[in-house]
């Protein structure tokens, strides 16, 4: 039987775009309220504008710890609990290694690894207390199957998948779900330092999705029975090499 997910709250980083922008938009729609996590504060305000009262801003640098410590207090203020929590913020750099900028790893890799741990870590004490909750993290088809055109990002992702295993053991006798959603190739920002000559070739063969399609994906994921978990949910254009 699908879960209703109406007076459900949800926090999703990284949605002031992209992905986690399309999931806060499918998720008021399925009558929850959502905290949009992200640090560009005029954008969020603007959208929360446009999308209604159970629409909040929480300007957060999920890359700064003492900006993260923040987020939690500043949802239950608001609404008083969190059910849903959505690790989505990310960057992606793809390219040859040899030509590659160790120090532009870095900063994905924080961003991609410690960040999206430590602000699972921060809602997890409020979740274990209510016995209750959903940990959705935006992985890759990279996660997955490695990809020749982005071993960086591919390792960022695996590690992803390695933290969503391991946690989902630990926390499932709290009554908490822990899942992955894994897509392909998205038309979202972050592949914008694609070669256009690969942009174009993948448009034409049908080789990108849209973010509204993985916002689909990470309903069906959070509607589910309370006693079912998707594990891991990947999500491909139908045509793809991967």
């Amino acid at each position: 039987m699908r879960q209703d997910l109406s007076g459900k709250v949800a926090a999703i980083t990284g949605a002031a775009s992209g992905i986690g922008l399309e999931c806060a938009k499918a998720l008021l729609s399925e009558g929850a309220s959502v905290a949009l996590v992200d640090r560009a504060e005029d954008r969020l305000k603007e959208l929360c504008a446009e999308l209604g009262p159970r629409a909040f801003p929480v300007v957060i640098d999920v890359t700064d710890p003492a900006s993260v410590a923040t987020m939690l207090p500043q949802i239950l203020d608001k609404f008083g609990k969190l059910d849903i929590f959505h690790a989505n913020a990310g960057s992606y750099i793809g390219g040859e290694v040899v030509d590659g900028d160790p120090d532009a790893w870095d900063r994905m890799l924080n961003l991609n690894i410690n960040a999206a741990f430590r602000s699972v870590q921060a809602v997890l004490p409020h979740m274990v207390e209510r016995q209750t909750g959903d940990i959705i993290m935006t992985s890759s088809i990279a996660g997955l199957v490695p990809v020749v055109w982005e071993p960086i990002y591919t390792a960022s992702k695996h590690a992803v998948q390695a933290f969503t295993h391991t946690v989902r053991r630990q926390v499932a006798k709290h009554g908490i779900r822990v899942g992955a959603v894994a897509p392909g190739p998205v038309v979202t920002a972050l592949i914008s330092d694609w070669p256009q000559a690969k942009l174009d070739e993948a448009i034409a063969a049908g080789g990108l999705m849209e973010a509204t399609e993985v916002a689909e994906a990470v309903i069906f994921m959070l509607s589910r029975p309370r006693n079912i978990v998707i594990r891991d949910l990947v999500i491909l254009p139908l045509s793809t090499d991967l």
